[in-house]
């Protein structure tokens, strides 16, 4: 997920308004931080991250000048779009992104989280299952198919 933030970095960089080089420096270090903050948050809550692009941009735009926030928009959906690509081509193991064993989302009654592997596929165990949210749920109510 590095290589995508950096993307997005190295061709927004350059493009980054200031008043002075130091101002200029500060966005372009912002820039930087919130693109791999973004990139962290989708390779770890991809399904709850509904517009990634679209608050990536909302986070980062006030750094480019008006002329230049088209160009930004595009650059940073294109490699968005990119990373949910590598992200969807990765095998569904046990394994997160991390290294580390996949874990519930869900918490126990005493409130420590829940120790057992989801499902395939899934954020949660089957002692779970039922808080997860069925993409027929999420859809607006009126939505035309």
């Amino acid at each position: 997920m590095y290589r995508f933030s950096r993307s997005i970095y190295k061709e927004l960089a350059p493009r980054v308004a200031g008043d002075s080089v130091i101002d200029a420096a500060a966005g372009r270090q912002q820039l930087l931080e919130e693109s791999e903050a973004a990139m962290r948050r989708l390779a770890a809550d991809r399904r709850y991250f509904a517009q990634p692009a679209r608050s990536l941009y909302r986070d980062v735009r006030c750094l480019f000048p008006i002329n230049e926030q088209l160009r930004a928009y595009i650059v940073i959906e294109r490699n968005v779009g990119l990373a949910l690509e590598h992200l969807a081509r990765l095998p569904d193991g046990g394994l997160g992104l991390d290294g580390l064993p996949r874990q519930c989302r869900a918490t126990t009654r005493r409130g420590t989280p829940c120790a057992r592997e989801p499902l395939p596929g899934r954020d949660y165990c089957p002692s779970h299952k039922h808080l997860e949210e069925t993409l027929e749920e999420r859809e607006p109510v009126g939505a035309a198919a």
